[in-house]
């Protein structure tokens, strides 16, 4: 079905093409590392002060680098939010870890911090806070339960560019912190990802693994004479043409950031009335967190009013969609699940749902979303 207002929408700015013929004809250079993939990283390292950037061509693919750089091996245990995407358990499992699935708070799909300590276990070797909708968890307690289990701290921050927690920009708080540049994301270049090196300590390693295993990145900055097989790794750095699509991304970072918390804003503004009347709830915002204006969804009072909903928004034209389904409940993970059950991120799974958000969508279009749910009868 085409729909008249899509889920989502890439946002092309203008100088994506420009940069790529550059690269192909200019830099000569289209394979990973070249002058965008430096130009991008740099643009990270200057703005958000992250000690080290990597290009990767997935956030699953920077995950993925984080567990190898822990020596995560089977038998270590892994706390992961139940909410979230695949991915963030994905790369643990691999290494044969155990995932201990936590739940989400009552108001906010983000981990229950206060809940993460009676999980721990002496097989404990990592926490990975996923920053829901780009809205920080509270960081400041979860460092403070890694460091006094000496535990790693990997920030999935899959949806949280340009977001802050305290000031400090989310995915620079913990050890590492994780992004992603898939077509659904704020600053996009269709697939790709991002490892942000916090912990000085992992620089070097993460670029040999980074490179299949070999130095050879200290070989080109002529660092050694010639570069070998030195470690694990695999090819997580992305062609230079993704690179080159992303830099101009980044060069409208503020213009697209602003677009997007207007029509966040918009939405929230104009369902409020709907939330009075206590048919849905609208998101909710922590103290400590900033808005990026990554999603922005509703909660519905019953998965029959989400679904009813959802028909509803399609026979107007409109394509809203649900989120997670829990992943201790998924099919690959039930039968190695032996945990409580988890309410809150249950709920979510079935009352949660997200509306379009887009840099190209209109007053026009936003005020008809708005109209038709007010239209809908709850």
């Amino acid at each position: 079905m085409n729909y008249k207002i899509p889920f989502n929408k890439p946002h092309i700015t203008g100088k994506e093409a420009h940069y790529i013929y550059e690269a192909v004809y200019k830099n000569g250079h289209i394979s990973g590392n070249g002058i965008f993939t430096k130009k991008c990283q740099l643009f990270f390292e200057n703005k958000y002060g992250f000690k080290k950037t990597l290009l990767t061509t997935s956030c699953t693919d920077a995950i993925e680098m984080c567990a190898l750089l822990l020596d995560i091996k089977e038998g270590d245990e892994i706390i992961v939010p139940s909410y979230t995407f695949v991915s963030s358990a994905l790369a643990f499992v691999r290494q044969g870890a155990k995932i201990i699935f936590a739940d989400s708070h009552s108001n906010h799909p983000n981990i229950d911090e206060n809940k993460i300590e009676a999980l721990i276990t002496p097989k404990t070797k990592v926490i990975v806070p996923v920053h829901y909708a780009g809205m920080a968890c509270d960081m400041d307690k979860i460092m403070a339960i890694a460091k006094k289990y000496q535990l790693w701290v990997v920030e999935d921050s899959a949806q949280a560019i340009d977001s802050f927690y305290k000031g400090k920009p989310i995915g620079s708080i913990g050890h590492f912190g994780c992004f992603s540049f898939h077509e659904t994301k704020n600053i996009q270049s269709g697939e790709g990802g991002m490892l942000a090196i916090n912990d000085e300590q992992f620089i070097r390693r993460a670029e040999i693994i980074w490179e299949k295993g070999t130095n050879r990145a200290e070989f080109f900055r002529g660092e050694v004479n010639k570069y070998n097989w030195v470690d694990i790794g695999s090819s997580f750095l992305p062609s230079d043409i993704i690179a080159a699509f992303l830099y101009a991304q980044l060069e409208n970072l503020e213009i697209i950031q602003k677009k997007r918390k207007e029509i966040w804003n918009c939405y929230y503004e104009g369902l409020k009335q709907i939330e009075e009347s206590g048919h849905i709830q609208l998101p909710h915002i922590p103290d400590h967190a900033t808005n990026n204006g990554h999603m922005f969804y509703i909660l519905l009072n019953s998965l029959k009013d989400r679904s009813e909903l959802i028909s509803h928004l399609k026979a107007n034209g409109i394509l809203s969609v649900f989120h997670y389904l829990s992943l201790h409940k998924s099919p690959y993970y039930n039968s190695k699940y032996s945990g409580p059950n988890l309410e809150w991120s249950d709920n979510f799974e079935n009352r949660l749902l997200r509306l379009p958000l887009y840099y190209s969508l209109t007053n026009d279009e936003l005020t008809y979303i708005i109209n038709c749910i007010k239209k809908f009868k709850f």
